[in-house]
């Protein structure tokens, strides 16, 4: 069985090796993304495991399907890069992995939070330049304020978890009734209340049609002015230019990102020595009170671990000839 990774950097590697995959399982590593002009180097190979900036389109599709892959394994929760009609017309099954540690992207979020709040990036590189004003760097107490969590599942709820232990007032926002909320010192709410209540609004729900731009210049204007955005879910949940216009007025107080509608040609590789070519990312990385990290979320010894785990046994299920976690078209 010939496995082949892409866009796999050393951490992909060192988790997928201590795995301990059966010994007849050779796994080929490319740092490469998966694209049109890459996906020759998948050529007999029967598995291939992408990742989120993974082009996985009909046409790379047709051409894995005629050269022998037969499995499609991703290592995200997230599928809405594959082309899953094209995948079911060509017989190709799609799996994935759907969670693996909750607790990695929430407190990667409240990472945002606490170094956004209180200026920790500016002031780490104040003392730096040994600058130990504290001019700018006000922050408030998180302590009884409104938070709002978009999307209730389990990273959303293990995010509203850790908020109330902040001393929060937290809301959730899903389109389907959660249980258990009580636990977690949280009230589901509709969208509109969430959003217009909400001193920190943080996004955890998956990109669907519904969600595209789910936060718009509308949204923006309808959220307390000043108040503080997140999103560790996907990149196009937000539409970025309009955040511009809401920082530049005040209307947004704070934004931290961890996605990027647009991150597929940039993150994950380095680009230090190049020129950044997207306009509307230059100009949010100007702004003092934004920080973006490069999809960094998931990035934890247990979630690579449990990554890696879930897609190996979602190979052997399949190999088995009972799927899990596998995701189609129009389901």
């Amino acid at each position: 069985m010939r496995i082949c990774l892409f866009s796999s950097k050393p951490y992909d590697r060192d988790s997928f090796l201590a795995a301990n995959c059966p010994p007849d399982w050779h796994l080929q590593f490319h740092d490469t993304r998966l694209t049109v002009d890459s996906v020759a180097l998948a050529s007999g190979c029967e598995v291939v495991c992408a990742f989120i900036n993974d082009d996985l389109s009909a046409p790379v599709l047709e051409q894995l399907a005629a050269s022998g892959t037969r499995l499609i394994a991703l290592r995200s929760a997230g599928y809405n890069h594959v082309d899953l009609a094209a995948a079911q017309r060509l017989g190709l099954p799609v799996v994935r992995v759907p969670a693996y540690s909750p607790h990695a992207v929430a407190e990667h979020a409240v990472a945002l939070i606490l170094a956004l709040n209180r200026r920790t990036h500016r002031a780490f590189n104040r003392t730096r330049e040994g600058d130990f004003s504290l001019h700018g760097l006000t922050g408030f107490d998180l302590h009884g304020k409104t938070v709002g969590v978009v999307g209730g599942g389990k990273i959303g709820q293990v995010f509203a978890g850790i908020m109330h232990g902040f001393g929060c007032q937290v809301l959730i926002y899903d389109p389907f009734p959660l249980s258990g909320l009580d636990a977690l010192g949280a009230r589901q709410a509709p969208l509109d209340e969430v959003i217009a209540n909400s001193d920190i609004l943080s996004l955890h729900c998956p990109l669907t049609d519904e969600s595209y731009h789910l936060i718009d210049s509308a949204r923006l204007t309808q959220m307390k002015r000043g108040a503080m955005l997140i999103n560790t879910g996907r990149g196009a949940l937000v539409d970025a230019p309009a955040l511009i216009e809401a920082l530049k007025s005040g209307q947004l107080g704070y934004l931290g990102l961890d996605v990027y509608e647009e991150e597929s040609e940039l993150f994950f590789e380095d680009h230090s020595d190049l020129p950044l070519q997207d306009d509307t990312l230059a100009r949010l990385l100007s702004f003092p009170n934004v920080i973006i990290t490069a999809h960094q979320a998931f990035l934890t010894r247990e979630a690579l671990g449990a990554i890696a785990r879930t897609t190996l046994d979602n190979i052997a299920a399949w190999i088995a000839g009972s799927p899990s976690n596998e995701v189609k078209a129009g389901a």
